[in-house]
C-alpha cells in the first residue's frame, strides 16, 4: 500500500522561509530555519528581503546590561560613600544611612532595568546583502548598508571589554570620516570580525 508522504508545516512557511532555503544552497543548511526563527522574533518582517542569506544574527553580550552603564554605578555607589562619611561627621543630608543605601540602590536598578530594555533592542545581522543594525527603546533605530559600501571594518577590544572576552565593531562605509555604525561589546568579537570579513570577501561585488 503506498504511502502519503508527512505533511510538512515548512510547506507552508511565511515567505521568510526562502531566507532559509538560501542559507541551506550556501551551505547553512543547520542553521538555517533556526536562524530564521529568531529572525522572525527579533526583526521587523519587512526588513530582510526574499531570498536574502542570513549569516549571523547575534546581539550583544548579556554583560552589555552590566558594562555599559558601570561608570553610571560607579558614580552613584560613591556619592552614596561620601554621603555617609558626612553623616558620620555630624552633617545632616535629611536621610539616614540606611534611606541613602536603599535609594542609591534604587537608583542603580532603574538604570540597569533600562539597560535590560536597551540590551533586548539590539540585534546585529549580517546578510550575504547588507549589515543590520537595530537599537533603540522608544525611538527605534534602524542603520542598514550594503556590503559594497562598507568600505572598513575595525575591532575594537577596550580593557573593560577584553577583561571579559568580549568586543566591539566599527562599520565605516564611503564618504564618512569616521564609523558610522558599531556593533557593541560582542561575544566571540575575534570569531565574528572574521566572519564579517570572510563574507564581505565573499559577497561584495
Amino acid at each position: 500500500m503506498a504511502q502519503h508522504p508527512k505533511h510538512n508545516p515548512a510547506d507552508h512557511a511565511k515567505p521568510t522561509s526562502e531566507h532559509a532555503l538560501a542559507a541551506a544552497e550556501a551551505g547553512d543548511a543547520a542553521d538555517a530555519e533556526p536562524a530564521m526563527a529568531r529572525a522572525n522574533a527579533m526583526l521587523p518582517a519587512e526588513l530582510l528581503q526574499p531570498g536574502e542569506i542570513i549569516i549571523l544574527l547575534i546581539k550583544p553580550s548579556p554583560l552589555y546590561i552590566l558594562l555599559a552603564p558601570i561608570r553610571f554605578i560607579a558614580i552613584v555607589l560613591l556619592c552614596a560613600l561620601l554621603a555617609v562619611q558626612l553623616q558620620k561627621r555630624g552633617i545632616n543630608l535629611g536621610l539616614d544611612r540606611h534611606d541613602l543605601i536603599i535609594a542609591a540602590l534604587g537608583i542603580i536598578g532603574v538604570r540597569l532595568f533600562w539597560q535590560m530594555l536597551d540590551w533586548l533592542s539590539h540585534v546585529y545581522v549580517l546578510t550575504d546583502q547588507r549589515i543590520i543594525r537595530v537599537m533603540g527603546v522608544l525611538n527605534v533605530q534602524v542603520f542598514e548598508c550594503p556590503l559594497q559600501k562598507i568600505q572598513q571594518t575595525d575591532l575594537i577590544l577596550p580593557l573593560i571589554q577584553r577583561l571579559f572576552w568580549l568586543g566591539s565593531i566599527g562599520f565605516a562605509t564611503a564618504g564618512t570620516a569616521g564609523h558610522e555604525a558599531y556593533w557593541l561589546m560582542v561575544a566571540k568579537p575575534l570569531e565574528v570580525h572574521k566572519k564579517i570579513i570572510e563574507t564581505l570577501r565573499r559577497y561584495r561585488r
